[in-house]
């Protein structure tokens, strides 16, 4: 909380003057309400910077939202100019600022807002330094806040993003899952089955070679039973009977061995059909180790999609670490800001129960004066009436001023002390706050 000593009018228009704004004694003594409005205004005008222009911007904003703009433009006026002072009187820790000192002003009320409006607005010039640096490391921050807010808003949107291309991939994926899960059901049998195709086809294949080889056993047979039959014939006389047996022989022979070639033929053929089969089985396999093999790549664009969105959630964390150290950064600083104001408000609290008691006591003293202002125009009453006692009563009377000027020399000088205290306290107060705090 605030203290600003009352000043005389004097000061008051010594301290107008200075900022070019004309201020009389009569306009102080009979304040009226374009008087004050004009004087409010200009001190806004030196501590915010809000000029009559900048208030009407907002003011024909809100009159033209409505129907009959006439009849409430000077109503409106008058509450807009009102808030901004209010807030201004909140600042300089005047806590009774109403309405009413605008349209019926008050002159004792007057000069102390007046003189809490000077002090203030001198005090503002003087930490402007201070003042313009918070304002623009809290522009700077709330900057930086927008930016991580904005840069958070983009991440969550691409997130989304990621998110809904996933669960529109989701069901593809499942089809895939499926299909890859029969597949690979399917390649096991197929494994299977060709397992023991293969061993089928190695039993085959080896009672081929056998056939085979007892096909060439035969044929070899043959060659030398013809070689012989030959041989013989050229040793042996022709006899028919003998001929006729032999042919019968060698006929029964050779429908057998006919038989066996013709089996052997047809299991050469079955062999074929089954090696043919076993081709096209070959086929499929290939076929379906092909098809797991995009299955794997499509896996592995899955595993390379959710890689991203593990990173997107990374850096979506960070982020958000990011504006939780952010948001404990403005806390620590608005609780360094509170407790601060804690100790200001408890400081000039003190300085205000200082004042007061000074105050009080400069009433009581006054009182005093006028009781002894009093009592010397009774003593003068008393004189004219009583001339013979003049004498008497004019040296106590005398007595009595010098005493009495003895005293209030006495509390002159205790007042004195107590203000050189108070400002020696204002002025240490101050320069723990880290103000600037010039004498008036």
């Amino acid at each position: 909380m605030y203290w600003f000593p009352s000043m005389e009018r004097h000061e008051i228009i010594e301290a107008f003057n200075e900022w070019t704004i004309p201020v009389s004694f009569r306009d102080l003594e009979h304040p009226t309400s374009d008087f004050v409005t004009m004087i409010y205004s200009a001190c806004l005008q030196r501590v915010r910077s809000l000029s009559e222009a900048d208030l009407e911007k907002p003011l024909q904003a809100a009159l033209a939202q409505v129907e009959n703009p006439d009849l409430y433009s000077v109503a409106l006026g008058h509450t807009v100019l009102f808030y901004h002072l209010q807030r201004l009187a909140r600042a300089a820790q005047i806590n009774d600022f109403s309405f009413k000192d605008l349209s019926s002003p008050d002159p004792e009320r007057t000069r102390g807002h007046l003189s809490a409006f000077i002090n203030f607005v001198k005090f503002s010039e003087q930490r402007a330094d201070f003042i313009t640096g918070l304002r623009e490391k809290s522009g700077k921050v709330n900057e930086e806040l927008q930016k991580v807010l904005q840069a958070l808003r983009v991440t969550e949107k691409e997130v989304a993003g990621i998110k809904a291309s996933l669960a529109e991939d989701e069901p593809r994926c499942e089809l895939l899952r499926r299909q890859k899960e029969e597949l690979k059901e399917s390649l096991l049998k197929s494994r299977d089955l060709q397992a023991e195709y293969v061993e089928t086809v190695k039993m085959l294949k080896a009672e081929r070679a056998s056939l085979i080889q007892r096909r060439e056993t035969l044929q070899t047979s043959l060659d030398s039973m013809s070689e012989l039959i030959a041989r013989t014939r050229a040793r042996i006389v022709e006899s028919p009977e003998r001929i006729t047996s032999n042919i019968r022989t060698m006929s029964s022979t050779l429908a057998q061995d006919k038989q066996t070639v013709a089996s052997n033929e047809a299991k050469i053929r079955d062999l074929q059909l089954r090696s043919t089969a076993l081709i096209a089985i070959e086929k499929d396999v290939r076929v379906c180790i092909e098809q797991l093999q995009v299955i794997e790549k499509e896996i592995a664009l899955l595993d390379v999609s959710k890689k991203t969105l593990a990173d997107l959630k990374d850096a979506l964390d960070e982020k958000s670490s990011e504006l939780k150290e952010l948001e404990l950064r403005h806390e620590r600083v608005t609780i360094q800001q509170a407790n601060a104001t804690e100790k200001l408000e408890r400081a000039q609290r003190h300085a205000e129960d200082r004042r007061l008691a000074s105050q009080q006591q400069i009433e009581r003293l006054k009182t005093e004066y006028q009781e002894m202002a009093n009592e010397r125009r009774e003593n003068d009453r008393q004189v004219e009436e009583l001339r013979a006692e003049a004498d008497e009563l004019e040296r106590l009377m005398n007595d009595h001023k010098r005493q009495s000027q003895a005293e209030l020399n006495e509390l002159l000088k205790e007042y004195w002390k107590l203000r050189h205290a108070t400002e020696v306290y204002m002025e240490t107060l101050a320069n723990k706050l880290g103000m600037q705090v010039t004498s008036t």
